[in-house]
């Protein structure tokens, strides 16, 4: 994935949604009484140039940075 091109991280209620400017790519992340998040809602985008796995590894990590940002994690 190119450098210029960063996930997009909100927080909406519960659940923190990480997407990708100019795809479809989508993926929610939730605490659910655990010390980690849960992924849900995943929207791939068969039609992107970068693979569906590349993105998700992106997701999480910036999910997880946000996640300790808010105090969800530690």
């Amino acid at each position: 994935m190119p450098e210029t091109i960063r996930p997009r991280v909100e927080v909406e209620d519960d659940g923190i949604i990480v997407t990708l400017p100019g795809t479809t790519y989508s993926v929610t992340y939730r605490k659910i009484n655990e010390p980690w998040l849960v992924a849900s809602d995943n929207r791939d985008d068969s039609d992107s140039s970068i693979p569906k796995f590349t993105f998700r590894a992106r997701a999480y990590v910036a999910a997880n940075d946000k996640a300790r940002e808010l105090g969800w994690i530690v």
